[in-house]
This record gives C-alpha cells, sequence and structure tokens, in this order.
C-alpha cells in the first residue's frame, strides 16, 4: 500500500515563507522520483519541482530561485521550500510519487497568498 499525506499549507502574505512537507508510506521511496505539483481553480495541475533518487532536481521556471525540494529517504518524506512568495502561488498542493511506471498523488493542502 501506499499512502501520501500533505502537510504544512496554510494562509501567507505575498513575500513570505512557508514549507510544505509529504509523509509517504511504504518500502518503495527511497527508490522513486517525487514531485510537487499545484492546482488552482479552473485550471489543469502543473509541475512544480521534482527530485529524483540520485537528488537530481527540476524546478518550473515560474518557481525556481525562491522554491526548494528535498527529500529524506529516512523518515520517507519530500518537503517543498517556498520563499518569496507571490499571489499567483495559491493553489492546492501535491505530492506525487513515481516507480515503475505508476503514480501515486496525496490529497494535497491548501496555499494561499494574500495580503
Amino acid at each position: 500500500q501506499v499512502q501520501l499525506v500533505e502537510s504544512g499549507g496554510g494562509l501567507v502574505q505575498p513575500g513570505g515563507s512557508l514549507r510544505l512537507s509529504c509523509a509517504a508510506s511504504g518500502s518503495i521511496f527511497s527508490m522513486s522520483a517525487m514531485g510537487w505539483y499545484r492546482q488552482a481553480p479552473g485550471t489543469q495541475r502543473e509541475l512544480v519541482a521534482t527530485i529524483t533518487p540520485s537528488l537530481m532536481t527540476n524546478y518550473a521556471e515560474s518557481v525556481k530561485g525562491r522554491f526548494t525540494i528535498s527529500r529524506d529517504n529516512v523518515k520517507n518524506t519530500v518537503s517543498l521550500q517556498m520563499n518569496s512568495l507571490k499571489l499567483e502561488d495559491t493553489a492546492v498542493y501535491y505530492c506525487q510519487q513515481f516507480f515503475r511506471g505508476r503514480e501515486y498523488w496525496g490529497q494535497g493542502t491548501q496555499v494561499t497568498v494574500s495580503s
């Protein structure tokens, strides 16, 4: 059984910071690529950041220099540190786990950037 649970979302002012965390279960975490995606109302889900088992990272152009993805293979968690938040970062953020051609998704956590 693969289960992903996101946490850390909330309300933050523009320019503020927030750290999201995704707790995964199962024995496949260390061998899985992990990612953070987000979806605003009326839009398609978009990639925010990914990290491979070898710690290679990839970021959407809109978040480069502001967001940092990391993973802890002991705790089976992946995090997203978000700095210098903008209004357009408002969305539901989802954690994704990819292993052997299958995708697993969490329920999402709401991030609202507002003054």
